[in-house]
């Protein structure tokens, strides 16, 4: 293994930041007031373009199936090649309300429910291949480890990692036991984004720039609903945590058309949150009547709004905000910035700007046909019947047991899940020090420099059949 300070990244004040509070880890040295931390392992195996043996038929479990698990249930029912296996959640009746979906269908999984810890069990059965996790925060790097070291694939709604132990945690096993493991960056398959990358795959826009992406939704309503997320986990996460918790959605996109970790590599980042202006006055209107929520008034909220800027190893820059709780339209941004051309989707619809001129609709309607790539022609009309945000979810899900089936690369890999989570993680250290800027690890120990692009042709497959009436 080489022995190249792979491990490299800079922290601000204290390590408990990021989550490394009183962890094993050794190596740690201070320079003017930063500490560095270093181990020194290598890479196992670099899982970046790793073509995975084929699978003719993707056995599945799913682990979680409160908010987001029943709907991959039912849209992965509608993909040839797939046997859905098990069904596992803490709470009984959602375990079986999910079995219901498939009524009508071939598939008809064992259900796990009721122990804090039958997922496991679930694992570690010998005829899964795939687990699919759509669990709270805090459980996605156990379970996709665990799922990993059991000789299965994983693929883990986002966040990936809530540390940066976890992130390391994530990469070593996956390069270990050379399973996958991909985030569920489902916002990379809006047909909009994937419009967009081939357009930068094909050199419309020059040389990219600059790209913005963000999670901006009014989720207030719902953080502080108690029938909403499970247990109120994620207003917990928004009570305790300050930068951008949820920077995926818009920033997995803007990082396949940057090629991040396949040519280029973030490089350091600066973050800044605004104070919180509407989370800790919802809290007081609700305590009033209900003492629950007290405890969320003694223990102010952070930020509203969060800004991130990112540059890259090749000097181009990232804008990516987090808001869940301004009352503002829903918004990724998707913004790319070229040396010919310019794009954003938000405010919809989605336009293209070449020169100081937005195209006018026939034009647009020109590109759209020309650069639409072979995924969105194949899959398209039939992912906006089955739905999921629209029919990008159904066309991540299809892409993911195409490529499973036919044993070729996946488009995220675990770099991207431990890049992509890392910088929710990293800014938070930055808040909490004025915005210095923070240097970012490199999970693919150098080889970002010879990585390929994410190839988003059908790679020579695309003969995954969707079982869906007309």
């Amino acid at each position: 293994m080489k022995n190249n300070n792979r491990r490299n990244f800079l922290k601000l004040s204290s390590l408990a930041g990021i989550g490394l509070a009183g962890s094993t880890i050794t190596g740690f040295a201070q320079e003017n007031g930063v500490i560095i931390k270093n181990r020194n392992l290598g890479q196992r195996f670099n899982m970046s373009g790793y073509a995975a043996p084929k699978l003719d038929k993707v056995r599945v479990g799913f682990i979680g199936l409160g908010m987001r698990g029943p709907g991959a249930v039912k849209r992965m029912s509608y993909i040839d090649g797939v046997e859905i296996k098990a069904l596992c959640d803490l709470r009984e009746d959602k375990a079986k309300e999910a079995k219901k979906l498939l009524k009508g269908t071939k598939h008809n999984p064992d259900l796990y429910y009721g122990k804090a810890y039958a997922w496991k069990e679930m694992c570690d059965r010998d005829d899964l291949d795939l687990i699919y996790i759509a669990t709270p925060w805090e459980w996605h790097t156990p379970m996709a480890v665990y799922a990993m070291e059991a000789g299965k694939h994983a693929a883990v709604e986002v966040p990936a990692a809530q540390n940066m132990d976890e992130c390391w945690q994530l990469v070593e096993t996956s390069e270990r036991t050379k399973k996958h493991c991909m985030m569920l960056e489902n916002c990379c398959y809006d047909f909009f984004e994937l419009l967009t990358l081939n357009m930068a795959r094909q050199g419309f826009f020059g040389d990219i720039v600059h790209g913005e992406g963000a999670y901006i939704h009014d989720l207030v309503g719902l953080n502080f609903n108690k029938k909403g997320y499970e247990s109120m986990w994620r207003l917990k996460e928004n009570a305790k945590r300050n930068g951008n918790l949820y920077p995926t959605h818009g920033l997995g996109p803007i990082c396949q058309i940057m090629d991040i970790n396949r040519g280029d590599q973030m490089d350091y980042l600066s973050s800044m949150s605004s104070n919180d202006f509407n989370m800790a006055s919802r809290a007081r209107e609700l305590a009033t009547d209900d003492d629950f929520f007290s405890e969320y008034v003694n223990n102010p909220f952070r930020g509203n709004m969060n800004s991130t800027m990112i540059r890259t190893k090749k000097g181009r820059t990232m804008m990516i905000q987090h808001d869940v709780s301004s009352p503002r339209p829903y918004s990724r941004i998707h913004l790319v910035s070229g040396s010919k051309a310019f794009a954003r989707k938000w405010p919809s619809p989605g336009r293209i700007a070449v020169g100081h001129s937005w195209m006018k609709e026939d034009e647009f309607k020109e590109i759209e046909k020309k650069y639409t790539p072979e995924i969105v022609k194949k899959v398209g009309e039939l992912a906006k019947k089955v739905g999921g945000h629209g029919g990008m979810d159904f066309i991540m899900d299809w892409r993911l047991i195409d490529c499973l089936r036919n044993g070729l690369p996946l488009d995220q890999d675990v770099y991207d899940a431990a890049s992509w989570s890392a910088v929710g993680l990293l800014s938070e250290v930055s808040v909490a020090n004025r915005s210095k800027s923070i240097d970012f690890p490199d999970f693919t120990d150098g080889n970002w420099k010879t990585n390929t692009p994410v190839d988003i042709s059908l790679q020579g497959a695309g003969n995954t059949n969707v079982l869906l009436k007309s």
